[in-house]
């Protein structure tokens, strides 16, 4: 089993619109099919951000949020939803975790450290757009907090080293269960760009126990990913993180990002889990 790797899909995102890649699902329907053809291609788990249908703004909205979640459940039994407690730039501490409390998902994302977050020309340098991504140590604790009442397994998001040495901290506390899930984030600016020595650094620093998944923004998606197959880790894809394929086009949709990811597990001699295997890999607290 700890041989086999588990592929996530991100589908949106907060900042990917259909002006760049008209695969970008906004309503409940489009974000049900896309997982399903996800699913079919090999994925374990969704993670979500919900969008506001008219607009394909990203919405703290519980309605609009639990159309969404209640669509992908019903068009994909078994499918391990992953909630976005990040929702988007705006988005008040209170509002960010409430979708948590209300639809219990099997896993949430959890933020590590704020952050200086941007888009950027990075062939100009120029700062398109930027916002301070807010997640203190008071939020983090009360998150925790909240995903393990309801028996949520947080994925915890590391945008750079200071992440990983937050939840050291406040892990004594006793708010997690344990083993703990990471995910490295690579190429999102304000944090940490991909490259081997980091990637490498950061896997040091995680718990033995840990289990550790890759996503790369843009381009060190494909590079991130091949790395982590090689090296023990789990693979994220999906149009929340880039809108293309390897050789520039633009992605049909997350599922042909999957079909990469698949192909690419299968080149590191690993199996692609299920979602019943991914319970056991990522320890997804069991539901009575």
């Amino acid at each position: 089993m700890s041989q086999k790797i588990v592929i996530s899909a991100a589908l949106t995102g907060a900042a990917t619109m259909k002006e760049q890649n008209p695969a970008v699902p906004y309503t409940p329907e489009e974000f049900a099919e896309e997982s399903y053809r996800c699913m079919n291609e090999g994925v374990a788990v969704v993670h979500i951000h919900a969008r506001d249908p008219e607009t394909g703004r990203p919405t703290p909205d519980i309605g609009k949020i639990r159309a969404t979640i209640e669509a992908v459940r019903d068009r994909c039994p078994g499918l391990i939803i992953n909630m976005s407690t990040a929702i988007g730039p705006g988005v008040s501490k209170d509002d960010r975790i409430a979708p948590i409390d209300a639809m219990k998902p099997e896993m949430a994302s959890l933020n590590t450290n704020s952050m200086n977050a941007a888009l950027a020309n990075w062939k100009t340098g120029e700062i398109l757009a930027e916002f301070v991504f807010e997640n203190t140590f008071a939020m983090l604790v009360q998150y925790a907090k909240v995903m393990r009442e309801h028996r949520v397994k947080p994925e915890l998001e590391v945008y750079d080293f200071g992440g990983i040495y937050n939840i050291l901290m406040v892990r004594k506390q006793g708010i997690f269960e344990e083993p703990l899930h990471f995910q490295m984030v690579f190429g999102l600016l304000g944090g940490v760009p991909y490259d081997l020595f980091n990637m490498a650094r950061e896997k040091e620093l995680l718990p033995e126990d840990a289990s550790w998944s890759v996503c790369g923004v843009g381009p060190f998606q494909f590079a991130g990913g091949m790395t982590a197959a090689v090296n023990g880790g789990h693979i994220r894809v999906g149009l929340e993180d880039n809108i293309r394929m390897p050789g520039g086009e633009l992605a049909k949709g997350s599922y042909e990002q999957v079909q990469w990811a698949v192909e690419v597990a299968r080149l590191a001699g690993r199996e692609v889990a299920s979602p019943d295997e991914a319970r056991q890999i990522f320890h997804i607290p069991k539901r009575s």
